[in-house]
């Protein structure tokens, strides 16, 4: 695990499973399989200040969010920034879509 001092998260990379997507974070922490990108990292940081902001509710709220507004939908990954963690916009084709963890072009 490492820190990264732009974003202030603790990255952990070489995870098996357990998360949703590209990764999650939980706290101040991102749980990934692969190195992400500075990218995906400013909308996992925005992750953690979602959880610091609502505690341990984020996780309530999220799924409850997530099971009316799912994917690029949800509020809180709109916030997060949608072209940051891998989501597709309007403004994308499908060629276009980048997957969360992918390096930036």
């Amino acid at each position: 695990m490492a820190f990264d001092d732009e974003f202030g998260l603790y990255v952990s990379t070489g995870m098996r499973g357990g998360f949703a997507r590209g990764g999650t974070t939980v706290g101040g922490v991102f749980l990934t399989r692969n190195p992400p990108s500075r990218r995906l990292l400013r909308h996992e940081a925005v992750h953690a200040d979602q959880w610091a902001r609502h505690g341990l509710g984020f996780v309530v709220r999220y799924l409850w969010e997530e099971l009316r507004n799912p994917g690029s939908r949800n509020r809180f990954e709109m916030e997060a920034g949608l072209e940051d963690g891998g989501y597709r916009t309007s403004s994308q084709s499908s060629s276009q879509r980048r997957l969360p963890g992918q390096p930036d072009v």
